[in-house]
């Protein structure tokens, strides 16, 4: 096991790498651990769980709503967990997002630290500090920006991976060399979705350099005033996908990037054979690069997204790959280019 620390506004967090689940106790000191995590890592894993009360919520993006919330918040109530406790979120994205949030509200905050166990969770969910729930279509409308004490890099949580999940994980990647990382863009194009599920130190070489690419964005940027708002590449069209189609994450965010190109082509001088180059990586790794969809609902949708500013949208878009910047679009020149793009 190896650590990198990660200095945010108020406080720095530690990133354990290439651990083992058996050492997290440790880091705790004196505080009662509580696990969140869902039925799916716990079916899987539940040996691993078995010195620590665990609270167990179903599997799913539709289940990150305040009900969820409520009922950990109950179970933790019956536990009699108190400004002691320490919960461990254990699983996906959908797991580290609820956890934060519990951990922000319950008893006006305690503290807690994750063990991600999917790639778009140790890549992407579980870093940065973004914690919240989903409001009906609108993505993590209501939540927090708090930090976990650490988190904790399991690897061998990949083993039970279903590979549906691992493409999912990857758009995150992809995202992540989209925007800031040109070399990490020609890695992947070298190697396999296949390479990476079967080379550990692969893998592992994947997941440090995506933490320190999205570590080195949010540290300078915590509360999303500047260049954070890069790492929504993909996520303004993607977001609303993925709930009007209850599509997996990382395959709506694939077809936000296709869009986001195809609109960084019309607008930004994008060069369309390196948009074609992003395209065909996506696909490489499994992931969509169009569908059939509404127009008119997924529009009504991104004009209720976070990043609206007025009559205007902060888009992501791209100057090359690895270079991307924060563009004002107003709603209706994005919405006359909306069917060409998407």
């Amino acid at each position: 096991m190896h650590k990198s620390d990660y200095t945010f506004s108020k406080k720095a967090v530690s990133c354990y790498f290439d651990a083992d689940f058996s050492n997290i106790s440790g880091l705790v000191g004196d505080a009662d651990i509580v696990i969140i995590t869902d039925v799916n890592v716990f079916f899987h894993h539940e040996e691993k769980f078995s010195t620590f009360p665990v609270i167990k919520i179903s599997s799913g993006e539709e289940f990150k709503t305040q009900a969820t919330v409520d009922y950990i918040i109950r179970e933790l109530i019956s536990l009699g967990a108190n400004r002691n406790a320490f919960l461990i979120g254990i699983g996906g994205g959908v797991v580290t997002d609820i956890t934060g949030y519990v951990a922000a509200v319950y008893m006006r905050g305690i503290k807690f630290g994750f063990a991600p166990t999917s790639i778009l969770a140790m890549v992407d969910a579980s870093i940065g500090g973004k914690n919240g729930i989903d409001v009906g279509v609108y993505k993590n409308m209501v939540g927090t920006i708090r930090q976990p004490e650490f988190i904790f890099y399991d690897y061998s949580f990949l083993q039970t991976l279903p590979v549906k999940e691992w493409v999912n994980g990857f758009a995150e990647v992809i995202k992540h060399a989209c925007i800031k990382d040109a070399l990490l863009f020609s890695i992947l194009e070298r190697y396999s979705l296949h390479d990476y599920q079967t080379d550990k130190t692969l893998v592992a070489e994947l997941i440090e350099k995506n933490v320190e690419i999205k570590c080195g964005i949010v540290t300078q940027d915590e509360f999303e005033t500047g260049d954070r708002k890069l790492l929504n590449f993909g996520h303004t069209i993607g977001h609303a996908i993925e709930n009007l189609h209850g599509m997996p994450h990382g395959h709506a965010v694939s077809i936000g990037i296709v869009a986001a190109c195809n609109l960084s082509e019309k607008i930004n001088g994008f060069h369309f054979e390196e948009a074609a180059k992003i395209v065909k990586l996506l696909a490489a790794y499994h992931l969509p690069v169009d569908i059939e969809t509404n127009h008119e609902k997924v529009f009504d949708v991104l004009k209720m997204d976070k990043k609206r500013k007025g009559e205007g949208v902060q888009f992501i878009l791209l100057k090359n790959i690895g270079d991307a910047e924060i563009k004002f679009i107003s709603l209706t020149e994005l919405e006359s280019h909306f069917k060409e793009i998407l």
